[in-house]
């Protein structure tokens, strides 16, 4: 009878499963955490990013053709000026412009600014580079803005 026992015993052993058990879901638990942070800084990363093209567009976008207003051809930006413009923003924040791109009319600016990303966790795994894009509308105007 004791041997009966012995051998049932044995076969309902549970000891360490719970340990065990515990162990992967903490090891889940904390990848679970660490893709989150890192996520979320990515995308904090890139509204970031995105924020900043923006304004360098805008910075941009205020360079002005004074020779072209002044001999009445209208209003756009001067091209040479806007890459100038947006790089000395952007070095404020420790980047720079990507690729500057101008509408036909040369009264839209578009600025594309790289930054780069490292996660906190998870190390060179989610290393990579963040894009943002911004346009600028140039628009006009004493009493309303006036696009033409």
């Amino acid at each position: 009878m004791s041997r009966l026992r012995r051998r049932l015993s044995a076969r309902r052993s549970d000891r360490g499963a719970v340990a065990l058990f515990v162990a992967i879901c903490a090891a889940y638990t904390v990848l679970v955490i660490a893709l989150v942070i890192d996520a979320g800084g990515r995308l904090r990363v890139a509204e970031r990013t995105d924020a900043y093209a923006l304004e360098a567009a805008r910075v941009g976008g205020q360079q002005l053709d004074r020779a072209a207003v002044l001999q009445g051809k209208g209003f756009k930006v001067q091209e040479e000026y806007v890459r100038d413009a947006a790089d000395a923003y952007l070095r404020l924040y420790g980047l720079r412009a990507g690729d500057i791109g101008f509408s036909g009319d040369g009264k839209v600016v578009t600025v594309t600014v790289q930054a780069d990303y490292r996660p906190v966790l998870l190390g060179a795994l989610g290393e990579r580079k963040v894009t943002g894009k911004g346009s600028a509308t140039l628009v006009h105007g004493v009493e309303k803005a006036e696009t033409d």
